[in-house]
């Protein structure tokens, strides 16, 4: 069963839904680079654990000693029972949850260089102290002179950030180039569009593979049985 809609499916940006639709798309994206990249070149799948604070989560009590209360003590204690008490004031944690993030690394050969890499972003990318920890490896990527590829197939969330207003629509590519930043190349779709055919950026002067992510996309869904899980009479993810 193929998606009702005609490309990207907002229903897939539902929570219980998400996770298992990155980790199915990127492994499927990077098999479509392979297929297409020169003889000297190889893409890779990476990934890292990390933990993410949730912004308004609840996970546990603790006790911290940061309550104290005083009691007037007599000149001379007679028992333990009279010595001063501190109590504890019950707070709660951050609610932290363990996300794993995928990508893919595109290495020339033989010496192995990295050349690009690309990102599917999550949710986790876009909201509070995750964001916050994308940010941080966007930018050492992008000050070690690689092609930075992102991939933004969610409605809801913070966008990644340009000088420039991004143009209009609900789904982005970005493509920072090494050899051409700070421009970077934004390419925008809304949900009744299908995915775009997209460049992949190799190293100059190797010219540019071409993937398209309406394939990607149309393999992820078939592979992950989604059209069988969703109920697409209950209404779409809210926008924003």
């Amino acid at each position: 069963m193929a998606s009702p809609f005609p490309g990207m499916d907002p229903y897939l940006e539902d929570p219980p839904f998400w996770p298992d639709f990155h980790a199915t798309f990127v492994p499927v994206w990077r098999e479509l680079i392979a297929d297409r990249l020169p003889d000297n070149y190889e893409a890779r799948l990476d990934e890292q654990l990390k933990l993410i604070e949730l912004p308004n989560g609840v996970s546990r009590s603790i006790r911290p000693d940061i309550g104290v209360f005083k009691h007037d003590l007599p000149s001379t204690p007679s028992s333990d029972a009279s010595l001063a008490t501190i109590e504890p004031a019950i707070l709660t944690l951050p609610s932290v949850v363990e996300v794993r993030d995928v990508w893919i690394e595109i290495y020339h050969r033989p010496e192995r260089q990295l050349v690009a890499v690309l990102e599917l972003l999550s949710p986790s990318n876009k909201h509070g102290s995750g964001r916050g920890q994308y940010m941080l490896k966007r930018n050492a990527l992008i000050m070690e002179g690689v092609h930075l590829v992102e991939l933004d197939l969610l409605v809801a969330g913070e966008r990644l950030p340009t000088q420039e207003p991004l143009p209009a629509g609900d789904y982005y590519l970005v493509i920072s180039r090494a050899d051409r930043r700070p421009k970077c190349e934004v390419y925008a779709w809304t949900r009744n569009d299908r995915l775009p055919v997209v460049p992949v950026p190799l190293k100059p002067p190797d010219p540019d593979i071409f993937v398209d992510l309406a394939q990607v996309f149309a393999t992820a869904y078939e592979r992950g049985k989604y059209g069988k899980s969703i109920d697409y009479s209950l209404p779409q993810q809210p926008e924003g």
